[in-house]
């Protein structure tokens, strides 16, 4: 069997799984599970670009989907009445001015040489620096979060379309992702892994407490959608008459077609990133990051900057984990940071870009879509087993009782069992680079 008809027979058996479901539970079902693997399989794309191209270590990922995901509000929802008046305007001014004290306090200890007076200097900057900062800080978050706190207490956003959200969250991402790199990058894998997470952990704490930004939390509901709410098809009697004449109910076509709407989106989105990184991988570009990640000392003999480069895809693949974010956001209609755990779905990225192929762009795509299938189905087949299995024990069984409560588990055992298959019989992934 050759390398590509093995390949379109993954996908294709994916494709038939997707069916089953649509046919054995329903079809809502099936494209919730389409739609969230594209967003997942977008995510994998931004981790293999960092890990499969430079070979560089992070499981911060949650950090910038979350980044990401506030985008989504900031710039889709309508802006507080009265919120910039209240504080925001000062809350802003206090982060321009805590942004200035760390310059200054960057410049003191690049130009003044090693000893007590830099020492002094930058203890200086740095104290009075803070004190500055939330004396105007903290008043200024008090009057905001202080506006109508049970439905808003946050500045709001600039009341645009929601798909603008989607670049810039790749482009908020793309800039914690630079000042990351700028401190991060030169240490060493390991160190490099532990920074990130720690970072990540660091955003999504900073989120859920900053309730002036985006309610924390207490969560943003009701974010403008790309596509028709349900209630509006509903009452559209050409749409109605549309559903009819399919046999269709027109409760159930409206979800569907809501549903088949992101797809388009978020399917759109993937076909544009994956064609762009096939080019690039192609690209004298492409083989210069394989070329650093296989080799850095060669590399540098060879008059590369490995240093820069690392530091330009990670800022690209961090990009990618941002617009995924926005998307996912988008999708919910809410944003709820507490959902948002680091190591538990960087885990899941990472299992996907591990089990679809370091390296190779359609294995990463593959990836994300089989694991986010199993994610999704392994907990109901696994409780469906596990009844079937002790339909002939008696009600108050302990054993079947801990039997059906482990159903529950099945979720993060059978990702463990499908990384160690996928480890043993085909260590580079389904499939795997060139």
């Amino acid at each position: 069997m050759t390398p590509a008809l093995k390949n379109t027979l993954y996908f294709v058996g994916l494709l038939l799984l997707i069916v089953l479901t649509g046919i054995m539970q329903s079809w809502n079902t099936a494209l919730l599970i389409v739609n969230m693997g594209l967003i997942s399989a977008i995510m994998a794309l931004g981790v293999n670009l960092q890990w499969g191209f430079a070979g560089l270590f992070n499981i911060g990922v949650m950090g910038f989907v979350a980044l990401g995901g506030l985008a989504a509000v900031l710039v889709s929802m309508p802006p507080t009445e009265g919120a910039w008046s209240a504080g925001g305007i000062q809350a802003v001014f206090a982060l321009l001015l805590g942004a200035a004290t760390i310059g200054a306090a960057i410049s003191v200890y690049k130009r003044m040489a090693a000893g007590r007076n830099r020492t002094i200097s930058l203890l200086a900057i740095l104290i009075i620096g803070f004190f500055v900062f939330r004396a105007v800080y903290d008043p200024a978050v008090e009057g905001v979060e202080a506006i109508d706190p049970s439905v808003t207490g946050y500045i709001g956003g600039l009341n645009l379309p929601i798909l603008l959200s989607w670049p810039v969250g790749g482009l908020l991402a793309a800039g914690a992702a630079w000042m990351i790199g700028k401190t991060a990058l030169g240490l060493r894998s390991d160190y490099l892994a532990i920074a990130t997470l720690g970072i990540a952990e660091i955003v999504i704490a900073v989120m859920k407490n900053e309730d002036w930004m985006a309610r924390g939390v207490k969560n943003v509901i009701g974010l403008p959608r790309p596509v028709p709410y349900e209630i509006d098809l509903q009452q559209d009697p050409g749409f109605v008459e549309s559903a009819s004449a399919l046999g269709l109910d027109p409760v159930m076509a409206s979800t569907l077609y809501v549903k088949l709407g992101y797809s388009a989106l978020f399917t759109v989105v993937l076909v544009i990133l994956l064609i762009m990184l096939q080019l690039s991988l192609k690209s004298p570009w492409g083989r210069m990051m394989r070329a650093i990640r296989d080799n850095e000392d060669a590399s540098e003999a060879m008059g590369k900057d490995v240093t820069a480069r690392h530091l330009q895809i990670f800022i690209l693949g961090s990009a990618i984990c941002g617009l995924a974010g926005a998307m996912m956001t988008t999708m919910d209609g809410q944003l709820t940071p507490g959902t948002y755990q680091p190591l538990r779905f960087t885990f899941l990225i990472w299992v996907m870009v591990i089990v679809g192929g370091s390296g190779n762009n359609f294995g990463a795509v593959l990836g994300g879509l089989l694991i986010w299938f199993l994610w999704v189905q392994v907990e109901p087949v696994g409780l469906w087993f596990m009844n079937t299995i002790t339909s002939g024990m008696a009600e108050d069984s302990g054993l079947r009782n801990h039997l059906l409560e482990s159903a529950a588990h099945m979720r993060l055992l059978t990702m463990g069992v499908v990384l160690l298959l996928v480890l043993r019989f085909s260590p580079k992934g389904l499939i795997p680079e060139k």
